[in-house]
């Protein structure tokens, strides 16, 4: 950690204090940072702000009332008669340290220097730019809010304030990075979330020494997390107020980041990574039905390819009636090479989709999915079967509720895969084992990633294998160690 910078206190002469903030903020050098030589009420006075946060109507209402005091208005206490009659504004508040007047002023809000005041007065009337909150793309629901989290972090804490609407809902402020000095949000509703971990939480991110968080929610994953040749997310990303309001009701610890629609879910198991909103936006054997759809998907995703690759490879492993499996027209490319070879290709394809716009994107897929793979089979690059397989296995990727945990089956997919050409059987099974093995020992802020099937607990796993029916789910989970474990 970096020694914390010492606290530089206001100056007694007002001409210091209009001095320092004018160097600090860089008024003069930058285009957009505004300062203002004013005189009211028989004293000198400097406002400073940052074009394009301020409200230019509030600090023009401000100013019309400041325009028509006297000197006696202020009288016998200047401080007090401008915070608390003459200054017409909600948000108000005092510093006397010059450089968190600073960091105020760069944050968006309006600093006013007062003659014969030993505190700056801070105005928060900032504004800042935003997009309309819609329906995040990779959370769509086919009934349900069509709102969705933006990149402002008041517009999101107060998409959560909407749906709940409970006293001990709170929302702590941090500031973190030392020059970016990124506002950050931790929210929970006091009585019901572990005081363990909101303090294991905040004692993690006061712990972060880094200059800024370019990438926003995922640099502060990567700090509190740990573990970072770890490909499964031990953290849930939302871009749904609904979403994030059920986890906040079950115990769990929302992370907001100024500048990112993503909130962090704190903590979760693998069991969270393979819910979705639309389950419950279904009756619940509806909800259960999809549930399962989604499980086999994964599973599919997983295991099918290097399951198939074994298969193919050793047709003598294949019972009687399932000869079908293998290849029927073996190609002069091995089996392996094209497996991988259309593995990077999806991926490649993935990103050739992100970089292209939206208008576009339908046909680059079109002529992905149709014409390469066609030609391809008919030069004999590929084989039918191996588009076959690798389309089912793309299918339940992109089937998995979570984007990261998508990521990471694909990373582990192509190990088990490697394993299974090098050992052939004893490979497949041995990865398999690893797969269970390596979760079995991740945890998320101290709780078991395979939580409740290791350690096992039967009421735990049947909600998390069954969507069970709202009004009869009576207790959270009692892995996140709520204080009220009762709903």
């Amino acid at each position: 950690m970096s020694e914390e910078k010492p606290k530089q206190p206001v100056f007694d002469d007002f001409h210091n204090n209009i001095d320092y903030l004018k160097q600090e903020i860089g008024i003069g050098e930058s285009f957009d940072t505004i300062h203002l030589d004013l005189h009211y009420a028989g004293r000198d006075m400097g406002m400073f702000m940052i074009d394009g946060f301020a409200n230019d109507e509030a600090l023009q209402r401000i100013m019309r009332f400041l325009a028509n005091l006297t000197p006696e208005h202020l009288e016998p206490d200047p401080l007090e008669q401008l915070m608390k009659t003459y200054l017409p504004y909600i948000e108000l508040d005092k510093e006397d340290d010059l450089d968190k007047v600073v960091f105020w002023v760069l944050s968006g809000a309006t600093a006013l220097v007062v003659e014969g005041i030993n505190q700056v007065i801070i105005i928060d009337t900032r504004t800042y730019p935003v997009r309309s909150p819609e329906e995040p793309d990779l959370e769509r629901v086919t009934r349900g809010p069509r709102d969705g989290f933006v990149e402002t972090i008041v517009f999101n804490t107060s998409l959560l304030r909407r749906r709940v609407r409970d006293p001990s809902l709170r929302m702590e402020y941090m500031s973190i990075g030392r020059r970016s000095k990124t506002d950050i949000c931790i929210s929970y509703i006091k009585d019901i979330a572990n005081p363990q971990m909101i303090k294991k939480i905040k004692d993690s991110l006061k712990d972060i020494d880094a200059e800024g968080f370019p990438m926003g929610e995922k640099t502060v994953e990567e700090y509190i997390c740990g573990r970072h040749w770890n490909p499964y997310p031990t953290v849930r990303y939302t871009e749904r107020p609904d979403t994030a309001a059920a986890y906040l009701y079950d115990g769990h610890i929302m992370v907001i980041v100024d500048g990112s629609p993503c909130v962090l879910i704190t903590p979760t198991t693998f069991w969270h990574h393979l819910q979705h909103i639309e389950e419950y936006r279904q009756r619940p054997v509806v909800g259960t039905y999809f549930r399962y759809v989604r499980f086999f998907s994964i599973l599919l995703a997983i295991f099918l390819l290097p399951l198939w690759f074994l298969f193919a490879d050793n047709p003598g492993l294949l019972p009687d009636g399932l000869d079908f499996i293998g290849i029927k027209e073996p190609s002069a490319i091995p089996l392996l090479a094209q497996l991988i070879m259309i593995e990077i290709g999806i991926d490649m394809l993935r990103m050739a989709t992100i970089h292209t716009p939206s208008s576009m994107g339908t046909a680059l897929g079109l002529v992905a999915a149709i014409v390469i793979g066609e030609i391809a089979v008919t030069v004999g690059l590929l084989t039918h079967e191996v588009i076959l397989y690798i389309s089912i296995v793309a299918i339940g990727t992109f089937a998995t509720p979570t984007y990261e945990l998508g990521l990471a089956n694909r990373l582990y997919r192509l190990v088990l895969l490697v394993l299974t050409a090098i050992f052939a059987a004893p490979g497949y099974i041995v990865g398999c084992l690893l797969w269970v093995v390596f979760l079995t020992r991740l945890r998320s802020f101290n709780i078991p990633y395979l939580w409740p099937f290791m350690p096992f607990s039967f009421p735990e796993l049947r909600d998390a294998l069954l969507r069970p029916p709202v009004p009869i789910n009576k207790h959270r989970p009692t892995a996140v160690k709520p204080q009220d474990p009762d709903r």
